[in-house]
């Protein structure tokens, strides 16, 4: 029978992609979290996505906040917090067990939950610890979530500077002199521990750059002169990692490159060269995030050091099996030749901040920068790929 004639239905008004900014978190990274999800919900199109901003709090509980931006800056060399902005102080989001549910959930003492909609994405903009390490990763994997960024071993290998090392040395990326002392170590031996880390140095000179194995943002770093400081470096690395990583300085200029997943694969951005700063000691987390310490963008490079900078860039983001984004950090040492120092799966990602002056320099905006982030997170599925 034909149905030509029949009464038609009205299509239905398609939905928008509804995207969860998550934000905030355990790590002692968690200001910086909320600044950077200040910068990504002011540049998420609205006309092209809704948008539902979750923070973490600093002691694990997953709030619903008020999509205001505004209040997510640096204000008088003060970081925000996700207890600042939550909606609620019991109140908690409740994401998806169930893989082919994607209904977010928000519950308080003594209330009927309350269904928030369903999700098409998550923008985790976590950094650190409970959140860039592959544990939230694992957490969207198991709901059914796709996310933006690198999946759960990219993430783990990224967080872990040891490990990521020993993964760039196993592709034929250069690495610098370093030394790892872990928490069983210190614990069974620390005169043992300690000596370990004064023979580092009489191998390779002083000084020597004391941090945490698994944090970033060059929080809970110390660079250290002589044996005299070294106590007191290690129990700074220590309050935020039990593992740390000792490394031997580098002399050279410090470069940057980015990342960005386009549909064709991985490209690399224009690099940046990080000055030695005036008033700091190295590039450490006041001169980045408080005192912002301008970098050189593009960086004063050679036409072929520009290029090589850029082919190791993605030769890294390819060695760690990494998807979204990526800032890759070399030396450039005296005698011409590129070391990797480290990569970020979630780099700082304020507007501000070297990963989006790079794509900017390169013809990306930070409007666009987060669009192919979220439409590259929508292409790839969860589960093993």
């Amino acid at each position: 029978m034909s149905t030509e004639n029949l009464p038609q239905s009205p299509e239905q008004p398609s939905r928008k992609p509804r995207v969860a900014v998550v934000f905030g978190g355990r790590s002692s990274e968690h200001g910086i979290s909320v600044v950077t999800a200040g910068a990504v919900l002011k540049a998420v199109d609205r006309t092209k996505y809704d948008v539902l901003p979750i923070g973490i709090t600093q002691d694990g509980r997953w709030a619903l906040t008020a999509d205001e931006p505004e209040r997510m800056a640096i204000t008088e060399r003060r970081t925000p917090n996700v207890e600042e902005l939550a909606e609620s102080a019991e109140g908690a989001v409740v994401l998806p067990v169930d893989p082919a549910n994607r209904e977010v959930v928000y519950s308080e003492p003594g209330s009927v939950p309350k269904a928030l909609g369903e999700v098409d994405v998550v923008f985790p903009v976590l950094h650190g610890p409970y959140g860039e390490d592959g544990t939230l990763q694992g957490l969207l994997e198991l709901s059914g979530l796709p996310y933006v960024g690198a999946g759960v071993l990219a993430s783990a290998v990224g967080q872990d500077k040891e490990y990521m090392k020993r993964v760039f040395t196993s592709f034929g990326l250069k690495v610098g002199p370093y030394v790892v002392i872990r928490p069983r170590e210190w614990a069974r031996d620390e005169s043992a521990a300690r000596r370990k880390i004064v023979d580092f140095a009489g191998e390779h000179g002083w000084p020597l750059f004391v941090k945490p194995a698994r944090a970033g943002s060059s929080i809970g770093i110390t660079k250290v002169d002589d044996l005299s400081g070294l106590d007191e470096a290690i129990a700074a690395a220590q309050a935020h990692d039990p593992k740390i990583l000792v490394e031997a300085a580098l002399r050279g200029r410090e470069i940057e490159c980015g990342v960005l997943e386009f549909e064709d694969g991985p490209r690399a951005s224009v690099p940046a060269e990080i000055p030695p700063p005036d008033t700091h000691a190295y590039y450490d987390f006041e001169a980045k995030y408080i005192d912002s310490t301008p970098g050189l963008v593009p960086a004063p490079l050679t036409p072929e050091e520009t290029a090589e900078v850029q082919r190791l860039a993605v030769d890294a983001f390819e060695a760690a099996s990494c998807e979204g984004l990526v800032r890759a950090d070399f030396f450039l040492t005296e005698d011409g030749e590129f070391v990797i120092n480290e990569i970020n799966t979630m780099p700082g990602f304020t507007p501000i901040s070297m990963y989006p002056q790079m794509w900017q320099a390169s013809g990306v905006g930070y409007p666009e920068l987060v669009d192919r982030l979220i439409q590259a997170a929508l292409r790839r599925p969860t589960g093993l790929r």
